[in-house]
């Protein structure tokens, strides 16, 4: 968290969130994070394999298949927003 604060400090403080979104969303990763250990420990057990090498694929696999279909999600997900005109469920409105 320390690096999501000096993040958080260094944007112009006209653009920062507000305490309680900023929490939820760093929240958000830090449970992201968590279960991919857990997930890594628990795989490494059941295969015997070198945690390093298991954690090593997990992040890859994340940052790329991971990040492509989140991308497809909500690229999918604001389009039908948009059509149906939904404003209280636009992605960045905090309201």
């Amino acid at each position: 968290f320390f690096f999501f604060l000096v993040k958080r400090f260094r944007e112009p403080k006209h653009e920062r969130r507000p305490w309680k979104i900023w929490f939820l969303d760093t929240s958000k990763q830090a449970i992201g994070m968590l279960f991919i250990h857990f997930a890594n420990v628990y795989l490494s057990d059941l295969t015997e394999e070198d945690p390093c090498s298991l954690y090593l694929i997990n992040f890859l696999l994340d940052a790329t298949l991971g990040m492509l279909l989140i991308y497809i999600g909500i690229r999918a997900v604001s389009s039908i927003v948009e059509w149906q005109q939904w404003e209280s469920l636009r992605f960045g409105e905090y309201g």
